[in-house]
């Protein structure tokens, strides 16, 4: 199974409306970010797909991870953004996240700019010009319902 499919199964365990939102997401994400390697952990908790420079993990700069209600965009070198609307949550000592209540949130001036500086900072920059690569890096066995209520 490719990994295009392979990732189209992790999303029908959700709710259809959170994989549509999921795939928009993406779509928005893919060309936001030009030539990222995308990273797809379907983890106990949640299903993750960062976005970095390479296959390391350490070095993704982005990453959306899908919950049974909803979805956040993580910041995964996120502390010290410039934030002054405030949208960023979080408190640990490298992550920042949004919840994305819909992909349109990726258009929003605020979330554009920290996107901006987020790739700008990124400790290994990513290459626009890389041919963008789909990885799946993990599958946990035993994982949380992945629809509300199941």
């Amino acid at each position: 199974m490719t990994p295009a499919k392979q990732l189209d199964t992790f999303l029908a365990k959700y709710d259809p409306a959170i994989a549509r939102h999921a795939k928009a997401t993406l779509a928005k994400l893919r060309k936001l970010v030009p030539g990222a390697i995308e990273m797809v952990y379907d983890n106990y908790n949640a299903l993750a797909i960062g976005f970095g420079p390479t296959d390391k993990a350490g070095l993704a700069v982005l990453s959306i991870a899908l919950y049974p209600r909803h979805i956040n965009l993580f910041f995964l070198q996120g502390k010290g953004l410039p934030d002054p609307a405030k949208r960023l949550q979080g408190q640990g000592n490298q992550v920042r996240y949004v919840k994305l209540d819909t992909p349109a949130v990726l258009d929003e001036p605020e979330i554009r700019l920290l996107l901006d500086v987020a790739l700008k900072r990124a400790k290994v920059p990513i290459d626009p010009n890389q041919k963008r690569l789909l990885i799946i890096k993990s599958v946990s066995k035993k994982q949380r319902p992945r629809r509300p209520n199941a």
